[in-house]
């Protein structure tokens, strides 16, 4: 339905939309409460949460994993790594940073963590956090980097900037929640509710909405005093809330084409409105809209066991949920002149085929992957299909043609293509990379480079600076954005700059357990070589294959004992999940 446009109002709307108005004027009635509540009761609410979804865990995985046909295998392990586990570690985060607003009346960021490039933008650690983290995710490493504007001095006063007022009015965020990865609607309401203090009414994606006595129960306490609702519902639903003058703001992780029908209305008249920016919407809609994700990958001296191990990541990166990921690799960019590329494409096409099959249960997948046989005659089915859909690999895309559709498009599938770039050395391709990218690639979430330690070395400074160069709100070293994502403490959304008539991959960030009021980006580094062959490459890293590999033998296990010492930590637990990491 259009936004603005009269519904046709059957019994059965009417009642529905009754309902919504009830819990709508429940909202309002405790908002105002919920932006003055003191930091300690707020605590309250967050330890609460906390105990909630240690309660419920097994039964959201299990949930999750019978509806995308995963369960009783190694992939269940998704579901642990992507749903109750960075809401525990939010939580957590953000319960620490609540309670040193509380003492300090700043949030917990140490002196050490904070420092500049030599540009003078603010750049500050943001991960690991304690010892936990140091040997649970061994090796890898966390920034947020802050806006140009942002000085040292500044960073405080742009931090957490909701606990400084003094008698904030209270607001009502419309959340809608993602279909895809189970965490994202209670991770998008718990930053409305902590960073910008607003009640929130959230509802669920239909895809997912198998959830919601779950997170009824994880958010029991705010739901029993006025503080938060949840609903399920269609599209009806969702453009009667956000055209609701009790909504004040609207926070929505989707597509592009749902932001642009929300805010401007759909079909003709919704274009028309989009080009003469006149949206029918005119309260603030931030957003995380997805990705045309790239994997720059950058020549050395890659082994053969490093092909290999970089060809199952990048499968990951590709299959990771499905393909149903806003940040799941869609363009492979390698270097014209590097003699292993071809080998390294060989061994990517081979882990594609044998990477664990199962349901592509994301609503459209075949109708967009179909889209993408039809316009490409080249493309190569890979592997046995099922429910119709193969996966689909698309070589030697052409770099300088700005209208080439798996450029322009998000899959929000199984297709991976792969485009190649000249450059004499690793300089010199990293430059041509970050500059297609930036200037060829739709939108601007986040990037993944795959890059020999020995290089980044030899690259130096270089290095650092083709970080900053790179226009996305994510950038990753050895691994996946999709880390990014999961750790609670980095910033996750587009980078800054996208307008409500050209929003690309978004306007806003969440997670961000910090509350800093102006990240640019985050940067995650990992190992680049698994333990103990980490050792060899001078990464002194014990971190095995990491279990969100679509390849570990034992990502369920590993999923839930990493869960299980998250939520009560001891160091037999840690030893008993360290054990079965290693056993990939």
């Amino acid at each position: 339905m259009e936004v603005g446009a009269e519904p046709v109002l059957t019994p059965e709307v009417r009642a529905a939309e009754a309902a919504l108005e009830t819990d709508l004027a429940t909202l309002r009635a405790h908002a105002q409460t919920w932006a003055r509540l003191g930091v300690a009761e707020k605590i309250c609410h967050l330890r609460a949460m906390r105990g909630r979804t240690v309660e419920t865990a097994k039964t959201w995985v299990e949930l999750a994993a019978q509806a995308k046909g995963i369960a009783g295998t190694a992939l269940a392990g998704e579901e642990w790594l992507s749903g109750p586990y960075p809401l525990l570690t939010a939580l957590d985060r953000l319960t620490a940073t609540l309670a040193g607003i509380a003492r300090d009346g700043v949030p917990p960021v140490p002196a050490r963590a904070i420092r500049t490039r030599p540009d003078g933008q603010v750049v500050v650690d943001v991960f690991p956090v304690d010892r936990g983290d140091a040997i649970l995710l061994n090796g890898v490493r966390a920034e947020v980097w802050m806006e140009p504007e942002v000085t040292r001095e500044m960073l405080i006063e742009n931090t957490a900037s909701f606990y400084r007022q003094r008698d904030p009015e209270g607001a009502v965020t419309l959340v809608l929640g993602a279909g895809n990865i189970a965490s994202i609607p209670p991770l998008d309401t718990l930053y409305a509710l902590y960073a910008h203090g607003s009640a929130v009414m959230l509802k669920l994606n239909p895809v997912n909405a198998y959830l919601a006595p779950v997170f009824a129960r994880i958010f029991s306490s705010l739901i029993d005093e006025g503080f938060v609702r949840i609903v399920a519902g269609g599209a009806d639903a969702g453009a009667f809330l956000c055209a609701h003058p009790e909504v004040d703001a609207v926070h929505l992780t989707g597509g592009e084409r749902t932001h642009d029908a929300i805010v401007f209305g759909s079909g003709p008249d919704g274009e028309a409105r989009k080009r003469a920016n006149q949206p029918v919407l005119s309260k603030p809609v931030t957003s995380e809209l997805g990705n045309v994700t790239p994997v720059i990958v950058v020549p050395g001296p890659w082994s053969e066991p490093d092909l290999g191990y970089h060809a199952a990541h990048v499968a990951t990166q590709k299959l990771h949920n499905a393909a149903a990921n806003c940040i799941a690799a869609q363009v492979i960019v390698t270097p014209q002149s590097w003699e292993l590329g071809p080998r390294f494409l060989e061994k990517v096409r081979a882990a594609i085929g044998h990477a664990p099959q199962r349901p592509s249960y994301y609503p459209g997948s075949r109708e967009r992957v179909h889209v993408v046989e039809h316009a490409y005659p080249n493309a190569e089915s890979i592997g046995v299909p099922m429910d119709g859909i193969h996966r689909t690999f698309v070589a030697g895309l052409d770099a300088r043609n700005a209208d080439e559709l798996l450029f322009r498009s998000e899959t929000f599938g199984p297709v991976l293509a792969q485009t190649a770039l000249p450059g004499d050395d690793a300089a010199s391709f990293l430059r041509n990379a970050v500059a297609f990218c930036n200037e060829r690639l739709h939108g601007t979430l986040g990037a993944a480079i795959l890059i020999h330690p020995r290089t980044i070395a030899e690259l130096g400074p270089v290095f650092d600076d083709a970080i900053a160069a790179l226009r996305y709100g994510c950038v990753t070293i050895n691994t996946w954005p999709g880390v990014g994502f999961t750790l609670p403490t980095t910033s996750w959304g587009a980078y800054p700059g996208n307008t409500i008539d050209d929003v690309g991959s978004g306007i806003g960030i969440v997670h961000n357990a910090y509350l800093f009021d102006k990240p640019q980006k985050s940067v995650v580094r990992a190992p680049f070589a698994p333990f103990p062959r980490s050792l060899g490459d001078g990464e002194r890293t014990l971190l095995p294959t990491p279990p969100w590999f679509v390849t570990h033998r034992r990502a369920d296990v590993v999923g839930r004992k990493l869960f299980e010492y998250t939520a009560k930590p001891s160091l037999l637990r840690m030893a008993g999940t360290v054990m079965a990491a290693m056993r990939a």
